[in-house]
């Protein structure tokens, strides 16, 4: 194995482990860490992961979040894993609006907050600001998520207020 080149193990064989067994590759060497990072990567595992073996239902009941593997040969799902949510919320409060490449778009009901949220590796990024921007409204409110020509996820959020229509799009990225 001393002789296998690392783009050979990057892209040919951890795109197809799991998302958490990449997440805890990253640790093993530097180089693997800004490989496993970028989003080339990122893209070859979403579309390797994306075959019907690795197809998961995610549930949430109450305070309980699950994942469960789906079986398509009996229309079923398999045992769960628990998935514990990272921000704060209560009870029956966090809803999905969008999802994307396991990716989704939350709202917490009790505050109308919106987060971006990876449930996979419990990575969760706020998108609200104190200007009332990424306040979710029911009924008034759209949100949808996309992967811009950089290859950054986003989030466009269509707020309706008195008439006046106001679009906002949130990065993924930690500063935008």
């Amino acid at each position: 194995m001393a002789g296998l080149p690392v783009d050979t193990i990057v892209y040919e064989i951890l795109t197809r482990v799991t998302t958490k067994d990449v997440g805890r590759s990253k640790i093993v060497y530097k180089e693997w860490y800004a490989l496993l990072s970028r989003q080339d990567f990122v893209r070859v595992h979403c579309s390797r992961s994306l075959i019907s073996s690795n197809k998961r239902l995610l549930l949430i009941d109450d305070l309980a979040c699950s994942v469960h593997p789906i079986i398509f040969q009996s229309n079923d799902y398999g045992p769960s894993s628990i998935v514990t949510f990272p921000f704060d919320h209560q009870y029956n409060d966090v809803s999905i609006h969008s999802h994307l490449n396991g990716l989704l778009c939350v709202c917490l009901n009790h505050t109308y907050e919106l987060l971006l949220w990876n449930p996979t590796t419990t990575a969760f990024k706020r998108l609200s600001t104190p200007d009332s921007h990424g306040f979710y409204i029911n009924n008034l409110d759209v949100v949808g998520l996309y992967v811009d020509t950089d290859d950054d996820y986003k989030v466009l959020h269509i707020k309706h207020k008195c008439g006046v229509l106001g679009v906002y799009v949130y990065s993924r990225e930690v500063d935008a």
